[in-house]
């Protein structure tokens, strides 16, 4: 390797770098801190109570034929015959879960930048795109974190009610945190693009509860009104959870195109906003 290339670092480690940083940042200031302890908190409240709980109630086939037959045809399709009852219990809260968490915790992502006037002196230093993917990737780092950490806890509790089941927990646990970690891109990605416009973490907030509730609200309207048209659920991030949540981890998988493609796009959006706004 060259004196220069070695003086000039590429792209991609430009954005390795911001990304390492944003991971440092999160879990080792005050805010990351914090935002961990609590994370632990709930987490093993979770895991504790309703997971390990129920658990031992769904692992028992009687149980399990006796809720099918009380729920008739509201019954879960899949969810009642997965091989470990914890992650089953798992995947629908985290479902829900981890998108809202993604939504708060990546919420300031460029706003404080933007407010503290800060942009000018790090994209000289960096430039637009890597500055941007920087801190994007070091967020699907972040969340992935979380993710693994909590998936893990639930391995250790399912070992712990039936050792037995290593290895059906471990191949579907895979799977499972595979597509939980596609569902929370769209978000991370839509959060990009609203700190990119908002001055706090707060504001950006408020963006995204502002765009569900119109998009929500489009669809629905265009819905009734014209009939015939496409539904205009798939703009939502998250528009797929529906079709998820009773599934297995592996036909769960064949709905990932969406959030995908989301991504993609929001990404691309975030990128151009922010090579084409005054820093």
């Amino acid at each position: 390797m060259s004196q220069a290339q070695l003086a000039h670092p590429g792209p991609m480690t430009h954005v390795w770098l911001i990304a390492r940083q944003e991971v440092i940042k999160g879990f080792f200031n005050l805010r990351g801190l914090i935002a961990l302890v609590a994370y632990c908190l709930v987490w093993g409240l979770i895991l504790y109570y309703p997971i390990r709980s129920a658990a031992k109630y769904i692992a028992d086939p009687h149980m399990r034929q006796t809720l099918s037959e009380m729920l008739g045809v509201v019954s879960p399709k899949y969810l009642l015959s997965w091989d470990v009852p914890e992650l089953s219990l798992f995947w629908v809260i985290s479902l829900y879960w981890f998108p809202l968490f993604a939504i708060l915790s990546s919420a300031d992502q460029f706003a404080s930048d933007k407010s503290r006037k800060t942009f000018r002196f790090l994209v000289q230093r960096t430039g637009r795109e890597a500055l941007f993917f920087g801190r994007v990737v070091g967020q699907l780092l972040l969340q992935s974190a979380y993710i693994i950490t909590a998936g893990l806890a639930t391995l250790v509790l399912t070992l712990f009610r039936e050792p037995d089941l290593a290895g059906a927990a471990i191949g579907d646990g895979i799977v499972v945190l595979l597509n939980l970690l596609i569902v929370i891109m769209p978000y991370i990605a839509l959060m990009a693009l609203l700190s990119l416009y908002a001055n706090s973490a707060r504001q950006a907030t408020l963006f995204a509860v502002l765009v569900w509730c119109v998009l929500a609200i489009v669809s629905a309207l265009a819905a009734y009104y014209v009939p015939s048209l496409p539904s205009l659920d798939w703009l939502l991030p998250g528009s797929q959870i529906e079709m998820i949540v009773d599934n297995t981890p592996m036909g769960a998988l064949l709905h990932a195109p969406l959030p995908l493609v989301q991504t993609a796009v929001l990404l691309f959006i975030g990128l151009v906003y922010m090579k084409r706004s005054a820093l």
